[in-house]
């Protein structure tokens, strides 16, 4: 029943549960079935639907051209510019794409002078990203627009929050295709299609949309964020990895409305079907010319398009950052459902969430998110105060005893079963539980990682500046011991990467450890010793946020800790 033996395990097992949890179980709670299944999940379109459901698009001349620059790639075509406060870009009249875009708030590195994130790229550019609209006719002979079409539109036509883009196009056969492309201020675009038939005979046509992506891109690789296909189809929320969805080749859904997309860690390119409509939705991966192409595509139900009647179908296309705020106001204005669940907040959304919007708060009131992540844990702290407090108690009491624990150590400690009898009436007598000291560690955990998703998964930590050296709370810290805080010119591997913040963790952590009663057993006293210096070099590759908590967390438990002895040591 030692303490620190029961401390230690208790942090091993908490580890252990936190990261088993977030590992097996799905990273969304879960909803009500509606109408897909797990044995939709890899089946292909049904034999109903046409045989021309749009496959991964591109020709192999385009993806064996990929080597071209981006710029290059964007000359191949005339294109009407993208002009809005949140994004730039450009749809090529070549096939009516959104293939350019990029996002004006956010750059690659935290200099202002950086170049904006690119989000999607046209076919032939190194990472080919773009969104498709179009029809899909029942009879193979009726001509649709594709990939090669060259829309007409006004020479002076522009995409802004106050002017839509029409495009047009004949097929010289009885219809008419318009295209209308609206935008907002931030990331949200509204396509609509519309078919004119002029013709002699009605035609079939199924509308769809598609997001398509070549080359796995790199993931962050850390098992508490989802980055790929994902989506929810009417109510069912599912996700596939990259390698997973290579191993399937097609995962399809029947659905009624909802949304499908592809995440990265920041940011989301997701497909947005009117409420209510019937479709298909689809996963699919083909590797084709050595190239890995990734897809995500609705199929809906056929338009009939009579003799001198037309027909409407539209999508809705969110390419942008993944901001909560914004994410939760489209959900609510456009009724999108669960489209802030984006944003990978794990099965402990119930901890993570009120962290982030606290941390807002927090952030919004003192302007700075490092201080932010200071002032939460001062909420944290006061929270949890009277467990710490009865905790901390409990191991004063405990240091007082270890005089006495010596004693029976020296007098039975060829007889463990005696030891931990006499050991154990101590307790009774002097009314101490030598468990209630591990209840901070056990319950500071799953705050831990809480946070550490937070800081981890929300954009609104990128980039955010602290004080002195550290203009990242979402990156590790910056300065190394190891290279004399870059006097010497060297880059050591990363387990030799150990900066000032995690320093001072360590010191905290050390210092709070000499406030604890020692082992009695010297071999886990030794093991005891360790910790500060493990930990210190486990949490030097962590974002420099979640390090910054750690310390000052520790700062105020030492605090708190040498009051509580100080009054015990007086009251005795």
């Amino acid at each position: 029943m030692n303490d620190q033996r029961n401390l230690f395990l208790a942090i091993a097992i908490s580890v252990a549960i936190m990261i088993g949890w977030q590992y097996f179980l799905p990273s969304k709670p879960p909803v009500p079935a509606t109408q897909a299944t797990a044995d939709q999940a890899a089946t292909e379109i049904k034999p109903a639907t046409p045989a021309t459901m749009p496959q991964i698009p591109g020709s192999p001349a385009a993806v064996a051209a990929a080597t071209e620059s981006r710029a290059a790639a964007l000359d191949k075509s005339r294109r009407v510019a993208i002009t809005t406060p949140s994004v730039h870009g450009s749809i090529a009249l070549m096939g009516a794409r959104i293939d350019d875009l990029t996002l004006v708030k956010y750059r690659e590195t935290p200099s202002d002078q950086s170049a904006e994130i690119n989000l999607l790229s046209p076919a032939g550019s190194p990472e080919p990203y773009w969104a498709e609209f179009g029809w899909v006719p029942t009879d193979a002979s009726v001509k649709v627009p594709g990939p090669e079409t060259v829309w007409a539109t006004p020479s002076n036509a522009a995409l802004t929050p106050d002017s839509t883009l029409v495009l047009t196009w004949d097929n010289g056969d009885g219809l008419r295709f318009v295209r209308t492309y609206a935008i907002d201020a931030d990331y949200m675009f509204t396509i609509g299609q519309r078919v004119e038939n002029y013709g002699t005979k009605p035609v079939s046509l199924h509308p769809y949309a598609l997001l398509s992506r070549t080359g796995t891109p790199k993931v962050a690789g850390m098992y508490i964020l989802h980055e790929g296909p994902l989506g929810y189809f009417g109510h069912d929320y599912h996700q596939t990895k990259y390698d997973d969805l290579k191993k399937d080749g097609v995962n399809s859904y029947e659905a009624e409305g909802g949304w499908a997309g592809i995440t990265d860690k920041y940011w989301l390119a997701a497909l947005i079907p009117p409420n209510g409509a019937k479709l298909t939705g689809r996963f699919v991966h083909q590797r084709q010319d050595n190239s890995e192409r990734y897809q995500v595509d609705y199929l809906a139900q056929p338009r009939i398009v009579e003799p001198g009647k037309s027909e409407e179908a539209g999508f809705r296309l969110f390419a942008g950052a993944k901001e909560i705020n914004l994410l939760t106001a489209y959900s609510e204005k456009l009724g999108i459902y669960q489209f802030k669940n984006a944003i990978d907040f794990g099965w402990f959304y119930f901890l993570t969430e009120p962290f982030f919007y606290l941390l807002q708060m927090l952030h919004t009131a003192l302007g700075n998110m490092g201080l932010a992540i200071l002032a939460l844990t001062v909420v944290l702290k006061l929270a949890m105060f009277p467990l710490a407090n009865k905790s901390y108690v409990a191991m004063s009491k405990m240091k007082k005893l270890q005089p006495q624990i010596k004693v029976l150590q020296e007098r039975f400690g060829d007889d463990k079963m005696r030891l931990q009898q006499e050991m154990m009436a101590l307790y009774k007598a002097e009314k101490v539980n030598p468990v209630s000291g591990c209840l901070p560690i056990m319950v500071q955990i799953p705050v831990f990682f809480a946070l550490y998703k937070v800081l981890f998964v929300t954009i609104e930590m990128r980039h955010a500046p602290f004080y002195g050296w550290i203009h990242d709370l979402s990156a590790q810290d910056p300065t190394n011991v190891f290279t004399l805080l870059g006097l010497i010119p060297w880059d050591p591997p990363s387990m030799f990467h150990l900066g000032v913040w995690p320093i001072i963790m360590g010191v905290t952590m050390f210092l709070q450890q000499k406030l604890n009663p020692q082992p009695t057993d010297p071999v886990q006293a030794k093991m005891m010793q360790f910790l500060p210096l493990i930990f210190t070099f486990l949490l030097a590759n962590f974002a420099s946020g979640l390090v910054i908590y750690w310390a000052w967390s520790n700062s105020l438990s030492i605090l708190q800790q040498w009051v509580i002895m100080r009054r015990a040591e007086a009251k005795s």
